[in-house]
């Protein structure tokens, strides 16, 4: 079985990434591999607000909680996937990278990956 540190490693190294940050609901982080001058520490601890209101637009709107964000930068894009009561993901990508395969393995693996944690 893959442990946490296999899973940041394998999303980390796909073309396009730059960094795979696992966190916990607080923003401490869990585990990370992130291109050098991103503080992942720093990336972690502003996460837990950006769920939160997304959490909020999402009941506003009857949509429930929040499971994946995609927020697009001028430079680059950041996906949070939300894996258990405990923990995230946080993965940042590149501008103009096709984030479309990548979203679909971490819908399709979150069950997966949330158990390891």
């Amino acid at each position: 079985m893959p442990t946490i540190r296999d899973i940041v490693t394998a999303i980390a190294r796909r073309e396009g990434v730059e960094a795979a940050i696992l966190l916990g609901r607080d923003g401490l982080l869990i585990d990370a591999r992130a291109a050098e001058g991103l503080d992942a520490e720093q990336l972690a601890a502003h996460v837990p607000p950006l769920v939160s209101a997304a959490d909020e637009l999402g009941r506003a709107a009857s949509r429930g909680s929040t499971t994946t964000a995609v927020v697009e930068h001028e430079r680059g894009m950041m996906i949070v996937s939300s894996l258990s009561p405990d923990a995230m993901l946080l993965v940042l990508v590149h501008a103009g990278m096709n984030v479309g395969p990548l979203l679909f393995e971490l819908r399709r693996h979150r069950g997966n990956i949330a158990s390891v944690v």
